[in-house]
């Protein structure tokens, strides 16, 4: 029975999307072989140049946003993390809704805030920071226009009960 159950398991986790692509090669895999590993993106951008930019993120309790690119003929480019400082860095003020979205994905639904005295619309966006602490950063947008206004990070607590500590949660 135990062999059984084993077996279930395994079976189960099997057809279970992949979180981060694994297997996944750039320049050999097919847009078929990405939906096969991946499943269904988030969203999905058509590139001027006939290929297809692809989101997937893995939150809440995930701390990342794989975007993959693919060329014309659905193979694909590069696949990558883009919940990293080095993407943030690339927002800039004025930006559109949909240019944040091309750079580092959707937000968290549900973590998504208005504020009516400010009328500003904050994004936000759970991630690993560079000293391997979970960390949140948020992109906050002048509502009427949708441009991004600033950008703002800020590290989680870092201690849980117990003495856990966060940190294991966001090792590389």
């Amino acid at each position: 029975m135990k062999n059984f159950i084993a077996l279930l398991f395994a079976l189960f986790l099997g057809g279970c999307a992949s979180y981060n692509g694994r297997g996944l090669q750039p320049g050999i895999s097919y847009l078929d072989d990405i939906q096969r590993t991946m499943g269904e993106p988030a969203i999905r951008w058509r590139e001027a140049s006939g290929g297809e930019r692809l989101a997937y993120p893995r939150g809440p309790s995930g701390f990342h946003t794989f975007m993959l690119e693919t060329d014309k003929n659905g193979l694909l480019l590069s696949l990558e993390n883009v919940l990293e400082p080095r993407h943030f860095a690339r927002l800039r003020e004025g930006m559109t809704q949909d240019e944040v979205l091309r750079i580092i994905g959707p937000p968290q639904p549900h973590w998504t805030v208005y504020f009516a005295a400010r009328d500003e619309l904050v994004w936000e966006w759970r991630y690993c920071d560079d000293y391997a602490e979970s960390a949140r950063f948020d992109v906050l947008f002048d509502n009427t226009s949708g441009k991004l206004r600033t950008t703002m990070s800020r590290p989680e607590s870092t201690g849980l009960p117990f003495g856990r500590d966060r940190r294991e949660w966001c090792s590389r």
